[in-house]
């Protein structure tokens, strides 16, 4: 798996399929990644709206995130299969640059991040400087 690269599809989900079975539509969106050969890393409803205009007559969409990494090779098994899948209206997907993966995904669960350095690099110069202190002037 040398080409693994981690992705983000937006989907518009048809909002009266996933109303009657939300579970069941994010399970089938979860499958359907990993039998592309993808691992899905975090996935959420992301908001319902009107739609600015009609999509194959649908007035409403949920919007629903899904990241996810994968071999590049795959997207197109994947992209055929979520063109067959009822659910879905439109979807998007896109790749994530490698520097924005771990506060995206932090983002996508809720959480913060720090960074991976954590704040020691700004601690380190402060202590190194040679320069006296405001108070001693």
């Amino acid at each position: 798996m040398a080409n693994v690269k981690t992705y983000e599809t937006l989907f518009i989900l048809d909002s009266n399929h996933y109303a009657r079975d939300p579970g069941g539509v994010s399970k089938q969106l979860e499958e359907l990644i990993a039998e592309a050969g993808g691992e899905v890393l975090v996935s959420r409803m992301w908001m319902e709206q009107k739609l600015a205009y009609p999509i194959d007559k649908h007035q409403k969409g949920t919007y629903y995130l899904i990241y996810f990494s994968m071999d590049g090779p795959n997207l197109p098994k994947l992209a055929r299969s979520l063109q067959l899948c009822e659910p879905v209206i439109r979807e998007l997907t896109i790749r994530l640059d490698p520097r924005l993966v771990e506060p995206i995904l932090a983002n996508a669960r809720g959480e913060h991040f720090s960074g991976p350095a954590g704040g020691e690099a700004e601690d380190e110069t402060a202590e190194t400087s040679d320069e006296p202190a405001a108070a001693d002037a």
